[in-house]
């Protein structure tokens, strides 16, 4: 079994030192294999807030897929986001903007849907949805497809339907053709788990919450997902949990459990 755990959202410089150690104390329980970190990693893309995130994510000691937010690149300094929009992000967690993680049981591909043009607003261009299509079509029947994304592509609620990644919709269709499972996303601060209707096969879109900031949204505490896969495992072999931070007891508990089954196995959903 493999275990992914999906952080979103962090904006350090508003991040509250209690919830940071009891989401390092909630990875040293469940070990993850594998950390995805969604985007908006800093409130400002200063140097300082950069720092202070890699610090963290090098705590805990797990391999680490990352994305630039549309808050990892300068508002204010215009010239660099012209000319060096992800200098700062780069100088924190590297060159490479699409990572790729690939395992026996994962294969996970990562978008760059940042623009420096555009304030919040993501999009996805052609190109890049053919580049995950043809990461896509080398995946192995054992490995559960994920695509990272920031902004969503699916959204439970229509004031945030203008937060949704422009593209979107012949992105789906694609990455459905081409063998996708969960399409993985962020930015709005609100967790979901989402059937996506109308395609090839059955995909979700799973959605985190802020994990650490003290931005969160109204009736959404502080979240991350917890993802276990095994393809040999009983039907629903993907298990997709939701924490929650919980203030009382300043620990990240279990709040909602989603089982979906890939299409090789059924495809369907149940959540409990």
């Amino acid at each position: 079994m493999s275990v992914l755990l999906q952080i979103s959202d962090p904006h350090f410089g508003t991040e509250q030192a209690p919830v940071v150690e009891a989401l390092r104390a909630l990875s040293q329980q469940q070990r993850p294999d594998l950390l995805v970190l969604s985007g908006d990693i800093t409130q400002r893309a200063r140097p300082a807030q950069f720092a202070a995130a890699r610090a963290f994510t090098d705590r805990l000691g797990v391999p680490l897929l990352s994305l630039a937010g549309n808050h990892d690149i300068p508002l204010f300094n215009l010239r660099q986001r012209l000319f060096h929009p992800y200098a700062h992000y780069s100088a924190a967690f590297g060159a490479e903007l699409e990572p790729v993680h690939c395992s026996r049981d994962l294969l996970v591909v990562g978008v760059n849907t940042t623009r420096w043009y555009r304030h919040k607003n993501g999009e996805i261009s052609q190109a890049q949805i053919e580049r995950v299509a043809s990461w896509l079509g080398r995946a192995t029947p054992a490995q559960l497809r994920v695509v990272v994304v920031h902004q969503p592509v699916a959204v439970l609620q229509p004031g945030d339907r203008h937060d949704l990644l422009r593209g979107h919709a012949g992105a789906l269709q694609r990455w459905a053709g081409a063998g996708c499972d969960l399409v993985m996303g962020g930015h709005i601060h609100l967790p979901y788990v989402l059937p996506l209707a109308g395609l090839a096969r059955p995909m979700w879109a799973v959605q985190a919450g802020t994990a650490v900031s003290a931005r969160v949204r109204d009736g959404a505490p502080n979240s991350v997902n917890l993802l276990r896969w095994d393809d040999a495992g009983a039907p629903g072999g993907c298990i997709i949990e939701q924490w929650d931070h919980n203030g009382d007891t300043q620990a990240f508990v279990r709040n909602r459990v989603t089982e979906v089954t890939p299409a090789r196995a059924g495809g369907s959903a149940l959540e409990r």
